[in-house]
């Protein structure tokens, strides 16, 4: 099998970059965390003067907690997957949220490509599969975006094969 990569080779029958949705940029987030520290700044200062000043290092560990669980997701918006289908070959490129990658590549016949679904017909999962691997395709993705990638890159996939 030739060693060809997306960059190598113009014209490929089928590409794709998979990303997983995201409703909230780094400046929402942002806009969050200054909305929650003001709102966690007014009661601290209220409870600080009561006397219960215990209770400011509770407010402040809420704020800590959100802007921890903000920044997670953020890192894990980051990830993404390429594939690309060229008659004689199949490439996947998987980056996770911290910028690892790994690439694999099959021969378009060698792989069998699986469709989950729930029983509403409803698309659940797509897998890539070979004698010795079964490789998930866009877990991350919704299952309109997962129902729409399976028909175009199957439809794509079934031509390879026949090219």
């Amino acid at each position: 099998m030739p060693n060809m990569s997306t960059q190598t080779q113009a014209r490929p029958l089928f590409a794709a970059k998979l990303t997983p949705h995201r409703s909230l940029g780094h400046r929402g987030a942002r806009v969050v965390i200054a909305v929650m520290v003001i709102a966690a700044t007014i009661p601290g200062i209220v409870f600080y003067s009561l006397g219960a000043w215990p209770i400011v290092g509770f407010l402040g560990l809420d704020v800590l907690l959100v802007w921890w669980a903000l920044s997670a997701n953020m890192k894990d918006g980051k990830r993404f997957e390429e594939v690309t289908l060229w008659n004689d070959q199949l490439e996947l490129r998987q980056v996770d949220g911290h910028g690892r990658e790994s690439l694999v590549r099959f021969h378009p016949r060698d792989v069998k490509f699986v469709v989950d679904r729930d029983i509403n017909e409803r698309t659940t999962g797509l897998h890539l599969r070979t004698r010795d691997a079964d490789l998930e395709l866009g877990a991350f993705l919704e299952l309109d975006d997962k129902s729409s990638f399976a028909k175009a890159f199957g439809t794509a996939l079934k031509r390879a094969r026949l090219g």
